[in-house]
């Protein structure tokens, strides 16, 4: 995997788009691989739409303020109803003890692929599993007997199939309790996204997620960006259990002290 990271970087700095004419990496049964560590290169976490840089809690300065960045939705608008568009105001202004992040809940989709932390697919003919570093979820992604969500959660229940080469996954049976961004973007529990996976080049994703969710948006409407390969070939997730840094916010006067 190294041998393919100095030409995809150019590529990728240059064109902006992948290594393109560079062969991708298969399994035995000619679908691409996409095993491996990937990240994003987005500030999407803290908002999906076009922002600038804002003021976080004042107590703790610049570490948490917002940094700006673009947008990762087609025409950088989220087609709420009037509903939905009060309750993400409302999210907003509570985002700093109330976003599910802040609680260590697990992300939801798509919202865990942009996240400011790296996830590793792991990728055979027959099995293929998400396992993201915040807060340990993971999703098994199935590729064969396709069923219904037999609960709802979290991260949903993944069904999936080829496009030629682009993994097309159809997300539903969520809890609609995921938020979206820092910046209170929600959608429902009657969500249904469509993820679509397309390497471009050995260590480069195009990825795609389609959202429709009626009683919350008035039409579906699509988020991409890129998602890239760690060529590190020791490249793998660390731990990162994040329930033990909420209590005090989740718990506060209650929870029990070390010297009690």
């Amino acid at each position: 995997m190294r041998r393919w990271f100095v030409p995809c970087l150019i590529s990728a700095a240059v064109a902006a788009g992948g290594c393109a004419g560079t062969d991708i990496p298969r399994l035995s049964d000619g679908t691409p691989n996409l095993s491996g560590v990937w990240q994003s290169l987005t500030t999407a976490n803290w908002n999906i739409l076009t922002h600038g840089a804002g003021a976080g809690p004042p107590e703790y300065g610049a570490l948490m303020a917002a940094p700006p960045g673009r947008g990762i939705v087609d025409g950088d608008e989220i087609p709420y109803l009037p509903e939905a568009a009060a309750e993400r105001d409302r999210n907003f202004e509570s985002r700093w003890t109330e976003d599910p992040e802040a609680k260590c809940f697990m992300p939801g989709v798509p919202r865990a692929n942009y996240m400011p932390y790296p996830f590793q697919i792991f990728h055979s003919e027959g099995y293929m599993q998400f396992t993201y570093q915040f807060a340990g979820a993971a999703r098994i992604i199935n590729l064969s007997d396709h069923r219904p969500s037999p609960l709802d959660s979290w991260m949903g229940w993944s069904n999936a199939s080829w496009d030629g080469d682009t993994l097309v996954v159809e997300v539903t049976g969520f809890n609609g309790l995921a938020w979206l961004d820092r910046a209170g973007n929600h959608a429902g529990a009657g969500t249904r996204v469509v993820e679509r996976y397309t390497l471009t080049g050995p260590d480069v994703m195009e990825y795609e997620a389609t959202i429709e969710d009626p009683e919350t948006f008035s039409r579906p409407w699509t988020m991409r960006f890129r998602l890239y390969r760690n060529p590190d070939p020791d490249a793998h997730l660390m731990e990162f259990k994040c329930v033990e840094f909420t209590e005090e916010l989740l718990y506060g006067e209650f929870i029990r002290r070390p010297d009690e």
